[in-house]
């Protein structure tokens, strides 16, 4: 444990960092994956609608720092290629 007046308050805002960091990243696993089960279910339509909520919780993550920006370009790229793949 740290005992300078800084250093405390150093843990204390990587603590809430953390929790919101891993909040947001499971935000985006959850819209994820439930873009892949519409996926294997075959059901196009409700897949198009999970993929713009997923590159929208993607977005997000981005702008607040937690994933990268090239990380979220490629992960949408990949979602969207899934999806045309298993619509034509």
């Amino acid at each position: 444990m740290p005992n300078i007046k800084s250093a405390k308050k150093r843990v204390e805002i990587t603590e809430k960092k953390t929790l919101r960091n891993r909040r947001v990243k499971s935000q985006v696993k959850s819209a994820i994956k439930s873009f892949e089960v519409a996926l294997n279910n075959q059901d196009i339509e409700n897949a198009e609608q999970k993929l713009q909520q997923v590159k929208k919780t993607i977005d997000k993550a981005v702008s607040k720092g937690v994933i990268h920006k090239n990380t979220a370009a490629r992960k949408k790229s990949r979602f969207t290629a899934k999806l045309k793949n298993i619509a034509s």
